[in-house]
C-alpha cells in the first residue's frame, strides 16, 4: 500500500489525459460476451485502485453493499472478482474449487519465496501438490502437531512468568510484545530448532519481509508505470531482504546437516530436520531442492508467528473490552484447573466457552481479511455471472463474517452465539473461513489454534486485567493497522494483576 499512496494523487490528475485514449481503445476492441458481474465506475488507467483506501476490506465491504456480493473491479489492467457472501465463497472454494485454485504471480512474493517454490503463493500444479502433501503429511499432521505439545506448554508458562516480572508493582505491560515473543519462540523451536529472539537480526529482517509482502506496487497493475521501479527503491529492498533471509536459512540448513538427526534419535525433530530427512530419503525418486525447503520453512514461520499472534492479540483485546465475557471465561478456566497450578492442553477440551471466544474473535477479526488471492484458470459462471479465465479473485472473509443476514448483532462480541452452534472455522462453513477453505485452505489451522487457545487459557487463569489509569474497558482503542495482515494499530497495554486463588 506504500506505493499506492505515493502515486495515487498524481495518477488521479493524470487519468483525465488517458480518458479519450481509453474510449478509442474500447471502440476498437471486441465487446465482452455474457453477463458480467456488476462493477463500480472506474477511472482510466488506474481502474478502481483509488477506491481501495487504507483498509481495503472495509472499502470493498462498502462497495459490495451497493453493487452486490459479487463484483468485478479493475486494479489497473487486472480484472479482480470480489466475493463478499458465503454463497459466493462456497462457489469459489468448494463447488468450483479446482478452477479457482491457482495463484496470481505476484512479483514480490515470487522473489521472496524462491520463485514461488512454497505452498501459499505457488501456482497450482505438480510442485504445489507435492509441497502441500509434505506439509500436511509430515509437518502439520495431527500426530506431529501433538508431538510439539511440550513446546507450547513450556513457552506459554514462560510467557506467564515474563508477565509477572514485567508487571511487578502494578506496572503496565505491553501484552502485544509479550504475545508476539511467545508465537515467535514457539515457531522458532518447532521450525528451526531453537529460539531466535525478537531483537535478533533475523527477526528484524523477517519483520521487513512481512511488510514487503503487503506492498501493492502500482507498476504491477499498470505496466506503463514500470519506469518508476528505477526510483521507488522497492526492488533494492526486496533484493536485500531476500539475500539476508537466504543467508540465514542457508546457515540453518548447514547447521542441521551437521547434526544429521533422524526420527529415531529421540527428542524433538523440528521442521528443518523433517524436511532434510525427506530430502535424503527421496533423493533418487522425487528430490526436493534446498530452495524449496527454505520456501516452505518461510511459509511455516510466517503463518506460525504473524497470523497466530494477531488472532491472540485480538482475542485478548475483545475480552478486555467485554468484562462480562472475560469473567465468564475466567470462571470456566479456573473451575477446570481446580487446585492445579498449571493448565495443560488436555484441559482445553473441557472449556467450550474458551473455544467460543476464539471463534468469535476470529469472526470479528480475520487476521488476513481478504485471504491470499486466487486466480481463475478457465471461463466459468458464478452466481449467474460470466467470469473470464485469468481473473484475479479476492474473498472478503471479513465482510462475510459480519454479514447481518448470517449473524445476529454482527458487530458485537458475543461468544455465546457459538455455544449452541456447530459452525467452525476449519473450512466447512463458508460464513466463517478466516483460514480459507478447499485446496488452498491453510494447512496449519490445528497448530495455530493450539497455541492461541493454550495461551489464552493461561493468561485468564493467572491474571486479572485492567487498563492503565483505569479508563472504561470499552474505551480500549481497537483501530486497525494497514497491510495484508490486520493487527491492532496500537499495542495492547494492560495492568496484569496476579490472581489470588
Amino acid at each position: 500500500m506504500v506505493s499506492l499512496s505515493h502515486f495515487l494523487a498524481v495518477l488521479l490528475s493524470a487519468s483525465v489525459f488517458f480518458f479519450f485514449l481509453q474510449k478509442w481503445r474500447r471502440s476498437n476492441s471486441p465487446k465482452p460476451r455474457g453477463k458480467l458481474p456488476p462493477s463500480p465506475a472506474k477511472l482510466p488507467l488506474i481502474g478502481n485502485l483509488h477506491q481501495l483506501g487504507s483498509a481495503p476490506h472495509r472499502s470493498l465491504q462498502s462497495l459490495s453493499r451497493r453493487y452486490g456480493p459479487l463484483m468485478l473491479l479493475h486494479f489497473g489492467k487486472v480484472p479482480v472478482l470480489i466475493a463478499s457472501s458465503a454463497e459466493a465463497a462456497r462457489e469459489i472454494m468448494k463447488k468450483q474449487d479446482l478452477i479457482f485454485s491457482n495463484r496470481p504471480q505476484l512479483s514480490i512474493a515470487n522473489r521472496l519465496f524462491y520463485n514461488n517454490r512454497d505452498v501459499a503463493f505457488a501456482p497450482y500444479g505438480e510442485l504445489w501438490r507435492k509441497n502441500r502433501s509434505i506439509c500436511v503429511l509430515h509437518l502439520l499432521s495431527s500426530k506431529r502437531v501433538q508431538s510439539y505439545r511440550c513446546v507450547r506448554e513450556e513457552e506459554t508458562s514462560l510467557m506467564v512468568d515474563k508477565i509477572r516480572r514485567l508487571g511487578a508493582s502494578s506496572k503496565p505491560v505491553n501484552l502485544s510484545d509479550v504475545m508476539a515473543s511467545l508465537t515467535n519462540d514457539v515457531i522458532s523451536r518447532v521450525a528451526l530448532g531453537r529460539k531466535y529472539g525478537l531483537g535478533s537480526e533475523f527477526r528484524k529482517t523477517f519483520a521487513e519481509f512481512g511488510v514487503l509482502l503487503g506492498v501493492l506496487p502500482l507498476w504491477e497493475y499498470i505496466p506503463c508505470l514500470s519506469w518508476t521501479r528505477r526510483f521507488d527503491g522497492l526492488d533494492k529492498r526486496v533484493e536485500r531482504v531476500a539475500k539476508e533471509i537466504d543467508k540465514f536459512l542457508e546457515s540453518v540448513l548447514q547447521e542441521h546437516r551437521v547434526r544429521e538427526r533422524r526420527e529415531d534419535d529421540g527428542g524433538e525433530l523440528d521442521f528443518v530436520d523433517i524436511l532434510l530427512d525427506f530430502q535424503r530419503e527421496n533423493a533418487s525418486l522425487a528430490p526436493i531442492e534446498d530452495d524449496t525447503i527454505k520456501a516452505i520453512v518461510l511459509n511455516m514461520f510466517g503463518a506460525g508467528t504473524d497470523t497466530t499472534f494477531t488472532a491472540l492479540e485480538w482475542a485478548m483485546a475483545e475480552l478486555i473490552r467485554n468484562p462480562e465475557a472475560m469473567k465468564t471465561l475466567q470462571n470456566e478456566v479456573r473451575e477446570v484447573a481446580g487446585s492445579k497450578d498449571e493448565i495443560y492442553e488436555q484441559d482445553l477440551e473441557k472449556m467450550p466457552y474458551l473455544k467460543a471466544v476464539m471463534k468469535e474473535s476470529l469472526r470479528l477479526h480475520s487476521p488476513i481479511p481478504l485471504l491470499v488471492p486466487h486466480e481463475l484458470t478457465q471461463d466459468t459462471r458464478v452466481l449467474g455471472y460470466d467470469v473470464a479465465s485469468g481473473t484475479r479473485v479476492m474473498i472478503n472473509v471479513w465482510a462475510i463474517s459480519r454479514d447481518p443476514s448470517l449473524w445476529k448483532y454482527p458487530e458485537e462480541f458475543r461468544p455465546e452465539r457459538f455455544l449452541e452452534s456447530s459452525i467452525d472455522f476449519r473450512g466447512l462453513h463458508f460464513e466463517l473461513t478466516p483460514f480459507g477453505a478447499g485446496r488452498r485452505g491453510c494447512p496449519g489451522i490445528t497448530f495455530a489454534v493450539a497455541v492461541d487457545e493454550l495461551a489464552l487459557a493461561k493468561l485468564v487463569h493467572k491474571f486479572d486485567f485492567r487498563l492503565p489509569n483505569r479508563p472504561k474497558m470499552k474505551e480500549l482503542d481497537v483501530s486497525e493497522s494497514s497491510g495484508s495482515t490486520i493487527h491492532k494499530k496500537c499495542p495492547l497495554i494492560v495492568v496484569a494483576a496476579p490472581h489470588v486463588f
